[in-house]
C-alpha cells in the first residue's frame, strides 16, 4: 500500500489517538483534530489523500465538513464515522461526496480494508491523471542507450540520485533531452506513484509564472476569476520539473529559494503560509555561473540548485547515437501512424549520421516523424529528409562505411541545395548538364 497523508476529525480524544497510532504503524502520515475549523485550517496548509470524519463533532455536523473538505481538495477520499448508524445517514453521506461509511465501534480489520481500498483508488487516479496529462506529449527519444561514455556517465548518475531526495540540475543545450531525463528520474524514484509536473520558466510573465508555481486566490489580480492551487500543490508528494530555470525572473527567485529550503510558500493574494512535499528537478541551457556573476541569477539559489549537476552532451559528434535514436523513433512513429517500415536507406542513414544536428534530439525527432508521415514506401529515403540536412555539411571521413555512390549522391544533393541553377551546379561538380540530369534521375532528386 502506498503511504497516504491522512486527516482524522473526531471530538473524542481516544478515537483520535487510536486511529492515529493504527495509521502511523502502517506507514501513513497523520494529522488529528477535534473540530471542523481546525480540519479546514490543516487542509488549507497541506494536501490530504484520505480523511476520517465523525458525523457528530460536538454541536457541529461532520456531514457539512465533508462538502467543505471536498471544496478545498476535490480529490480527497472521505470516510464518515458514526456511532448512530442508519441507512439514511449513510445515503446522505454518499450524496455529499463521502467515499465510504464506518459504524462505531469498528475493528482493525475493517479499518485495514477501507484504507487499502481507498489507497488503491488514489493510486489509480494519480496514474490516470498522469497518463492523460502526457498522452499527447509522448517521448520516443526517452531511450537513454548510448555508445558514448559521456552520455553513459550522465544517465548512470541520474539513476543513482533518483532514489535520493537531492535536487538535480540538468545542464545542456536545447533539445538534448532534459525533460525526458527529468521524467525518467521521477519514474526511477520512490515518488513515481505521485504526480510529475512541468513548468517552463521562459513561457510566462513574472506574475503569471508565480501564480503557475504557487497558485493564487480569486481576485488576486486581473483575470483571477477563481482560486488556483498552483503546480506546487498539485504535485504534492511527487516531483516538479522547472525547465530553463536560468530564465526565472529575479522577483520569484527568493520565493523559490524559500520553498526549496523550508517547503513553505504563499499563494498570490493570500497571506496564509502553506507547506508541500515536492522534489525539485531543474534544467538550464545557460551558464548559471555567468548569470550569477552578471547579476541575473541569485548566488544562494544557484548553490541550492547545483547539488547534483548532470550534463547532457549535444548530439553533434555522436553518429552512432543518431543512428540508434533514429531507429527507435522510426519504430515509434511507424506504430503511431499504423505503417510498416523496414528502416532507412543507406543514403538516408548517411545523411542522418553526417548532419551536425544543432537542434539535437528534438530536431532529430521532428525529422523522423515528418519522414514517417510523408513516406509511402517501406523504407525512408533521402527524398523524405528536409533539404537543410544537405546544406553546409561537414566533410566526410574516409573511415565512414558508405559506398562511393552514396557519397556521390549526398555531394550532388548538397550542391543542388546550395545553388540557384542546374548550370551553376554542373559547373561546381565539374560535369555537363546532361550528366547532372542523368544523376538526378538516377538518385530521384
Amino acid at each position: 500500500m502506498m503511504p497516504l497523508t491522512i486527516l482524522i476529525v473526531d471530538d473524542e480524544i481516544n478515537i483520535r489517538k487510536t486511529l492515529s497510532v493504527f495509521m502511523e504503524s502502517r506507514g501513513h502520515r497523520v494529522k488529528a483534530v477535534s473540530n471542523s475549523r481546525d480540519a479546514l485550517a490543516e487542509a488549507e496548509q497541506q494536501v490530504f489523500d484520505l480523511a476520517f470524519v465523525d458525523v457528530r463533532l460536538g454541536t457541529e455536523s461532520g456531514l457539512d465538513l465533508v462538502q467543505s473538505l471536498l471544496h478545498v481538495h476535490s480529490w480527497i477520499k472521505i470516510v464518515v464515522m458514526t456511532a448512530y448508524a442508519s441507512i439514511d445517514s449513510a445515503v446522505d453521506a454518499m450524496k455529499r461526496g463521502a467515499s465510504d461509511y464506518l459504524s462505531k465501534p469498528f475493528i482493525p480489520a475493517q479499518l485495514e480494508l477501507v484504507t487499502e481500498r481507498l489507497a488503491k483508488v488514489c493510486s489509480m487516479e494519480l496514474r490516470l491523471a498522469s497518463l492523460q496529462d502526457h498522452l499527447n506529449t509522448l517521448h520516443p527519444e526517452a531511450n537513454f542507450s548510448s555508445r558514448y561514455p559521456a552520455v553513459q556517465r550522465s544517465v548512470e548518475l541520474a539513476r543513482q540520485v533518483a532514489t535520493s531526495e537531492a535536487l538535480v540540475l540538468l545542464r545542456g543545450a536545447s533539445g538534448t533531452g532534459k525533460t525526458a531525463l527529468a521524467r525518467a528520474i521521477h519514474n526511477w524514484s520512490y515518488r513515481k506513484e505521485k504526480p510529475f509536473g512541468v513548468v517552463s520558466c521562459p513561457s510566462l510573465s513574472a506574475e503569471l509564472l508565480e501564480s503557475e508555481l504557487f497558485g493564487h486566490t480569486k481576485g488576486a489580480f486581473t483575470g483571477a476569476i477563481k482560486d488556483n492551487q498552483g503546480r506546487v500543490r498539485s504535485c504534492e508528494g511527487g516531483s516538479l520539473f522547472l525547465d530553463e530555470i536560468g530564465d526565472l525572473p529575479l522577483s520569484i527567485q527568493p520565493k523559490l529559494l524559500r520553498f526549496i529550503q523550508d517547503r513553505e510558500y504563499e499563494r498570490v493574494g493570500d497571506h496564509l503560509t502553506q507547506k508541500a512535499d515536492v522534489r525539485i528537478i531543474a534544467a538550464t541551457n545557460k551558464n548559471l555561473e555567468k548569470e550569477v556573476s552578471e547579476g541575473r541569477f541569485r548566488e544562494d539559489l544557484f548553490y541550492r540548485l547545483n547539488v547534483i549537476p548532470i550534463d547532457l552532451p549535444p548530439l553533434a559528434g555522436r553518429p552512432d547515437d543518431v543512428e540508434l535514436l533514429a531507429g527507435n523513433m522510426l519504430k515509434f512513429f511507424a506504430a503511431q501512424n499504423h505503417k510498416t517500415l523496414s528502416g532507412f536507406t543507406e543514403a538516408a542513414l548517411f545523411a542522418l549520421r553526417t548532419y551536425s544536428w544543432p537542434g539535437n534530439i528534438r530536431e532529430l525527432r521532428n525529422v523522423v516523424e515528418r519522414a514517417v508521415i510523408l513516406g509511402q514506401t517501406e523504407s525512408i529515403g533521402v527524398e523524405l529528409l528536409p533539404v537543410t540536412l544537405f546544406v553546409k555539411q561537414p566533410s566526410v571521413s574516409l573511415g565512414d562505411p558508405f559506398s562511393l555512390a552514396v557519397i556521390e549522391e549526398q555531394h550532388i544533393r548538397r550542391i543542388l541545395a546550395s545553388t540557384t541553377s542546374l548550370q551553376k551546379a554542373a559547373e561546381l561538380l565539374g560535369i555537363d548538364q546532361a550528366t547532372l540530369w542523368r544523376k538526378r534521375k538516377q538518385y530521384k532528386i
